[in-house]
């Protein structure tokens, strides 16, 4: 007679069946991984397109004094040159933010450095304002499609290294930054043309390197969490969105309050205006060194940690900028801490609200918003309460900033 419990043991163990429910459970990726940028050429060329589009930025303003004699304009009316190119910044924004995922990631970022060298060169060779303002709006046309496409495509095409990566991107928009003024400085406003003409030859070998950006659409995916569910109600995605641009409009408020107002303050507090200038330059340095200097941490800490740090440390910093023998250490610490929340947040952002595909051009357009109404913004609210009120202005602001990272990491609960 056979031992059916014997015969048992040795017949080998069938596989248990699949079980759906299990792996539903199981937490899907942060970031698919595809290779958006299928060349290291390609990676390099953004990060130049980005020194390209820091410069272009801060061009305009060293070029005013040229600007008025030669059109015979108000310094109210020279001004209008940057504000057109962030008129054209928001509108390439939202205009290529309506192109993704329907034309080829290499066409629009081709036709967005065109637009932007184009505009440079028309910049340059104009004959009259109106003109000269119409070039304006068309260079930030290019300006607005290459920074919200390549922040897009940094920001889900390098799975958990995109933070440290866009770090490194908006770093070099700090490089360009710092050297625009440079080239103006050395050729004489009077020799704008020649420094516009020059930049927009510069941005046409960057097409050659576009053969290395795929056209595959990448969209970010994200662990659901108790906070937010599958098919978790509008109301909560449109609380955490409103959240988002607000940290983002007032972070870029504080960035430019600080770049505008700190050589006004240093000056009223008793430095000398070659102290405050320098300590102004040394600001913006230190907002470049800060995102090198995240990049490697943002591959050890989270996103919330980095962001939560830096409100803190911006809004101490400011406050210790209302000390006067403090004010322009202070500062250069504001630059520091500042520098990650830019780029940081856009990943946090797709993981946060991976469903809401126009979430990063809403910020990112909002940021550039945030840009031109802060100067006016900023100075009637210092016409009603004086220039040494700035650090303590900006340092609420900061403190909104940080009040609003922690209620985004306890309304979105991502890892």
């Amino acid at each position: 007679m056979t031992d059916h419990s014997t015969q048992q043991r040795r017949t080998p163990p069938r596989p248990a069946p699949m079980d759906a429910s299990a792996h539903a459970t199981t937490p899907t990726p942060v970031f698919t991984t595809p290779a958006v940028f299928t060349t290291t050429p390609a990676v390099v060329a953004s990060c130049v397109g980005f020194v390209l589009i820091g410069a272009l930025q801060a061009l305009y303003g060293p070029a005013i004094p040229a600007l008025r004699e030669e059109f015979g304009l108000s310094p109210s009316a020279a001004g209008l040159a940057l504000s057109a190119h962030f008129v054209g910044g928001v509108a390439g924004v939202l205009l290529f933010d309506r192109r993704y995922g329907r034309t080829g990631n290499r066409r629009i970022l081709g036709l967005s450095y065109l637009l932007m060298a184009t505009g440079a060169a028309a910049f340059a060779l104009a004959p009259t304002w109106p003109l000269a303002l119409t070039a304006a709006l068309l260079a930030g046309l290019g300006f607005g499609g290459i920074d919200y496409g390549l922040n897009q495509l940094f920001a889900t095409g390098f799975g958990h290294r995109s933070t440290a990566m866009l770090n490194i991107l908006n770093a070099h928009f700090g490089i360009g930054a710092i050297l625009g003024p440079v080239l103006i400085g050395a050729a004489g406003a009077d020799r704008y043309p020649a420094v516009f003409l020059a930049f927009a030859l510069v941005t046409l070998p960057l097409l050659l390197c576009l053969r290395g950006v795929s056209d595959k659409t990448v969209h970010p995916t994200a662990t659901l969490t108790p906070a937010d569910p599958e098919g978790a109600p509008t109301a909560a995605l449109r609380s955490v969105l409103t959240v988002f641009v607000t940290l983002y409009v007032l972070h870029v408020a504080i960035e430019a309050g600080v770049g505008g107002w700190e050589p006004t303050h240093l000056e009223t507090i008793g430095y000398g205006a070659g102290l405050a200038a320098t300590a102004t330059s040394v600001y913006w340095l230190m907002m470049t060194v800060g995102r090198f200097l995240v990049a490697p941490l943002a591959l050890r800490f989270s996103a919330q940690t980095i962001i939560t740090v830096s409100c803190a440390g911006m809004t101490a910093s400011l406050l210790l900028a209302a000390i006067p023998p403090l004010a322009p250490y202070a500062y250069a610490a504001v630059g520091l801490f500042i520098a990650p929340i830019f780029p940081t947040g856009l990943p946090w952002l797709h993981r946060a609200a991976p469903h809401a595909r126009r979430a990063g051009a809403l910020v990112i357009a909002a940021s550039m918003a945030g840009g031109v109404t802060a100067g006016p913004t900023l100075g009637k609210v210092i016409e009603w309460s004086g220039v040494n009120a700035v650090p303590l202005l900006l340092a609420a602001a900061s403190a909104t900033c940080l009040a609003a990272t922690r209620w985004l990491i306890r309304s979105t609960k991502a890892h």
